[in-house]
């Protein structure tokens, strides 16, 4: 099976603008998530990464959206999902004090010649492997976006088969809502 090529760098379109993180607490109901996604997409912003829980109560969920843009437009797009019936509330939390996490499954070619080498690069960025064959190694990455692209970009070498990332995943630190 041939290797994937991957690209390491920020991920997304070609508009320049601020890096920005929206929390958007939703009716946990079918349809919601749809809604959200068109808002940006009528406006021609690509959503970098989005993660989407149920919260502490069932009845809502909570929408984690990286995306990147002016401020002016972001703005515009945050007063038009306010409007939304479905939304509770959203907040820009960009600037806040965050904790921020993602999560990585990385399947790789491994031999046992490589395996050893792999589990040291693993150690390094406290991965976990979980599962292992004859010709590959998969390994769980979690971590902010940056130590993921970090691991991706030393083990691109032993040939990536597959791999998926989540959503980051965005708590304001402290007793300031999210």
């Amino acid at each position: 099976m041939p290797a994937v090529e991957l690209s390491t760098g920020m991920r997304g379109d070609a508009r320049k603008g601020t890096k920005h993180t929206i929390s958007v607490l939703v009716d946990n109901t079918p349809g919601v998530l749809m809604k959200v996604a068109g808002l940006f997409r009528r406006r021609g912003y690509n959503i970098h990464s989005l993660a989407v829980g149920v919260t502490e109560q069932p009845t809502v969920s909570r929408m984690i959206i990286a995306v990147e843009g002016e401020p002016e437009i972001l703005e515009q797009i945050i007063k038009q999902l306010n409007k939304l019936i479905e939304v509770i509330k959203v907040n820009d939390v960009t600037g806040f004090s965050t904790v921020d996490r993602e999560l990585a499954l990385i399947k790789l070619n491994a031999t046992p010649a490589t395996r050893m080498e792999i589990m040291e690069i693993c150690n390094v960025f406290r991965a976990n492997v979980v599962d292992l064959t004859e010709k590959t190694m998969t390994l769980e990455v979690t971590g902010r976006s940056e130590k993921i692209d970090a691991i991706l970009s030393l083990v691109q070498k032993y040939g990536v088969r597959e791999m998926v990332r989540t959503g980051q995943v965005t708590l304001v630190r402290g007793a300031q809502p999210t």
